[in-house]
């Protein structure tokens, strides 16, 4: 075959996969890369939706940190950012902990254990509906049925975990950690992966089963646990339904359940400050990316790909 034909063969080939490739990178330019410029631009205007955007520069990022000469610092946004973090560095080690511990109660070999594992999982698939929002909220609210229980066995005036500020937040952490179903079905993969002779050598050399976990089920586990913080992290900086649902759409109680996302909505279409809540998803984008960059710097070290590394 020629050069010309081959060139020509190939060229061939290539707009025939292109072809096929088209209505994805269709989607893909329309649907996500320009959204994100669009919203990159707006970030850096004063939007209210129904009037044009203004260029306004650097303000808005100004205002969220620093506050101007004419608007003062954003306070609300700092204490969004403040519970989040609050939020997802308690929630997140607690369920990856819950999931590690179930999955490991799972790894064994029961009679309907697939049953089994099916029902723990459940919780991840309706925990971020609204229905269980709803349903969380009644059993924490003053008169709900956590309160009876607790009465009935000897707390007389039990809070009302919903309406309180100290309490409100500890719900939805509760709430989070219930959720455990999609890291512990990853956590079950990894440790069917451990080969069973590390545990049986181990055996013969007197470990127990707690120099097992630390020796042989943690490390095999590293990349999964370190997989599933980055997934529960990123998942946890974007958490909005449930304290939608909880604190009746405005973060309260004073604003103790005010998470970052659920602030940015509020700009975004109870305020009519499009280009602020821009500002706030970029800003949202550039702590989740420096969290995750820090997260494998950090992990350097401490996870085993099992070849070495």
């Amino acid at each position: 075959m020629s050069n010309a034909n081959y060139r020509k063969r190939k060229l061939k080939d290539n707009l025939s996969s292109y072809a096929f490739l088209l209505p994805w990178l269709v989607g893909f330019f329309a649907l996500t890369v320009y959204p994100m410029i669009y919203s990159l631009y707006l970030s850096f205007t004063q939007y209210s939706i129904t009037a044009p955007p203004i260029w306004v520069g650097l303000q808005n990022y100004r205002v969220m940190f620093f506050g101007t000469e004419r608007i003062p610092r954003d306070e609300r946004f700092l204490n969004s950012l403040a519970v989040t973090f609050r939020f997802v560095f308690i929630s997140v080690p607690l369920k990856l902990a819950f999931a590690l511990l179930v999955a490991m109660i799972m790894n064994r070999k029961l009679r309907l254990i697939g049953l089994y594992r099916a029902v723990y999982y459940i919780p991840t698939l309706l925990g971020g509906s609204v229905a269980i929002a709803v349903l969380w909220r009644r059993l924490f609210a003053g008169d709900g049925i956590i309160n009876i229980i607790l009465r009935g066995i000897g707390w007389a005036n039990p809070p009302s975990w919903i309406s309180n500020p100290d309490y409100a937040l500890s719900t939805l952490i509760i709430l989070a950690v219930w959720q455990f179903g999609s890291p512990m079905i990853i956590f079950l993969a990894g440790l069917q992966n451990i080969p069973k002779e590390y545990y049986e050598a181990s055996s013969i050399d007197g470990a127990g089963r707690v120099r097992q976990f630390f020796s042989i089920t943690l490390p095999g586990l590293s990349p999964i646990i370190l997989f599933n913080f980055i997934m529960q992290m990123t998942s946890g900086f974007q958490a909005f339904t449930q304290a939608f649902i909880i604190s009746g759409g405005n973060g309260g109680p004073l604003d103790s359940t005010m998470f970052y996302s659920l602030y940015l909505y509020l700009k975004g279409w109870g305020f009519s400050e499009m280009g602020y809540a821009s500002a706030m998803a970029w800003v949202l984008l550039v702590i989740i990316a420096s969290l995750t960059a820090i997260a494998f710097k950090v992990s350097g070290g401490l996870v085993s790909y099992g070849s070495g590394e």
